[in-house]
């Protein structure tokens, strides 16, 4: 006979039975970035990036979006603190925009600027919730664009600068820092595809622009370590499980290329190994490393930071663009998301595997992870979206699965707190766990997100001591 539960017992909850190997000090949070919510672009001193240029260019951006107002989250921010709340969550990872703090990328701050992150600083942890700043979310400041961009080592030393300064007034207060967001869309898709700002397509640029990116990370660790005693320091990459549309050799080997291109070179130069010297050949051009240079890079890190949406299954393709790699059809009967990414939660679970057999990661974060879908308010003035649902539940249990087989994972943080201006994509799609009418900037928390604050609220009094 099927089971019936206890008329005076509620029934049990198997997603929430299944989070029962997260560790009792997991970290909840939500994430979000400057350039997608803030707007206030031209607002209280703070200078154009290169998003800013970029989406005003004709045809790169969806319908010729723009993050001008975006979210209105530099003039609404307590009410998205009091969402942050309403969700339950114990952090939450921001980023700062670095032309609101310092316009011209160096020279004199911008103090209005600095000074919205200083009160945001301060409501969350009066909110109980702890900040997790990241540096670098991809908008540098256009005037530094203007005098070479990340390409240009110089670029790589103003950020080290500019994480002094920020470390100098918040440091007393944030020890959760993070370097860079993803450095791999900066310079391969901002650099060499063209699909980001700046929209370059010059490989030899995008090989300077990673080198760098890695450099600034190395020296903005050590401004960190220096302002603030006792920091806990991270990078986040986006990274994925590779495999080959076939056994061929050709896809075998491709689905190495796409491993190089996606994982080993944002990878390998953290943990002391250089660039991989198969992609170095592949690119045909060297990362420009002057002495000690690899190992600044290296320094040590306290966390490692994961995004990961999608798994990567690819086929050779000789005449293709780097690394050869074209992905393959998803398989019949795949579930998708809004944006043709196929659902693939078990890719989450191998790669936090990889990070810690392969690299040795002795504390992991999924520090992005979420879905987008067409959502609409519905005519009960709710966001009903079970496919998002469904697709949380199911990369928090690869996260429990990984933890059972030995991973250090510490938290999540889901993508995105709100829907937000989606980089290319525009408004067009939306990722949030709370909805926003663009229009009239309302905020209604989805049903996934009425879903995440209960499995953090069971999660949490699992642990609770007994009064």
């Amino acid at each position: 006979m099927p089971h019936t539960p206890h008329p005076d017992r509620p029934a049990a909850d198997p997603v929430a039975e299944r989070l029962r190997a997260l560790p009792e000090d997991f970290v909840w949070g939500a994430a979000t970035s400057a350039y997608q919510i803030e707007g206030a672009v031209a607002e209280d001193g703070r200078g154009p990036s290169i998003w800013d240029t970029f989406s005003r260019l004709p045809g790169r951006v969806a319908g010729g979006d723009t993050g001008d107002v975006a979210c209105d989250h530099y003039h609404r921010w307590r009410e998205d603190l009091g969402l942050l709340r309403e969700l339950g969550v114990g952090a939450y990872r921001f980023s700062l925009a670095w032309p609101r703090v310092l316009p011209h990328g160096d020279g004199p701050v911008n103090e209005p600027g600095l000074a919205f992150y200083d009160r945001l600083t301060d409501a969350l942890l009066e909110a109980g919730i702890t900040p997790w700043p990241t540096l670098y979310h991809w908008d540098l400041p256009q005037a530094l664009q203007d005098r070479g961009g990340w390409p240009h080592r110089d670029t790589a030393e103003h950020f080290a600068a500019y994480a002094a300064l920020v470390a100098d007034r918040l440091g007393d207060r944030v020890t959760h820092w993070a370097t860079l967001n993803e450095p791999l869309c900066s310079a391969w898709i901002g650099h060499y595809e063209g699909r980001m700002a700046p929209g370059s397509t010059d490989m030899a640029a995008a090989v300077r622009a990673a080198f760098h990116l890695h450099l600034g990370h190395g020296l903005a660790v050590q401004a960190l370590r220096a302002a603030v005693p006792g920091a806990r320091i991270g990078i986040v990459n986006n990274l994925t499980h590779c495999e080959p549309g076939s056994d061929s050799d050709a896809d075998v080997a491709a689905a190495r290329r796409a491993d190089g291109h996606t994982n080993r070179w944002w990878m390998d130069p953290l943990h002391g190994r250089g660039y991989p010297e198969d992609m170095v050949r592949l690119y045909g051009t060297e990362p420009p490393v002057r002495a000690d240079d690899l190992e600044t890079v290296a320094a040590p890190l306290d966390w490692l930071g994961l995004n990961y949406y999608f798994r990567s299954v690819t086929h050779d393709d000789p005449r293709g663009p780097l690394p050869h790699a074209r992905p393959a059809a998803p398989p019949a009967g795949a579930r998708l998301t809004g944006m043709d990414w196929e659902v693939h939660a078990e890719g989450l679970t191998r790669t936090l595997l990889r990070m810690t057999e392969d690299y040795g990661a002795r504390r992991i974060l999924v520090t992005e992870n979420g879905a987008a879908y067409p959502d609409t308010v519905g005519p009960d003035g709710q966001v009903h979206d079970p496919e998002r649902t469904r697709y949380l539940e199911e990369h928090l249990a690869a996260c429990a699965r990984a933890v059972e087989r030995g991973v250090p994972l510490a938290g999540y943080f889901a993508w995105s707190l709100l829907d937000n201006f989606e980089w290319a994509y525009g408004y067009a799609q939306r990722f949030g766990l709370v909805h926003v009418d663009y229009a009239t900037q309302r905020r209604t928390v989805k049903s996934s997100g009425r879903r995440y604050a209960d499995l953090v609220r069971t999660h949490r009094a699992r642990h609770r001591p007994a009064a």
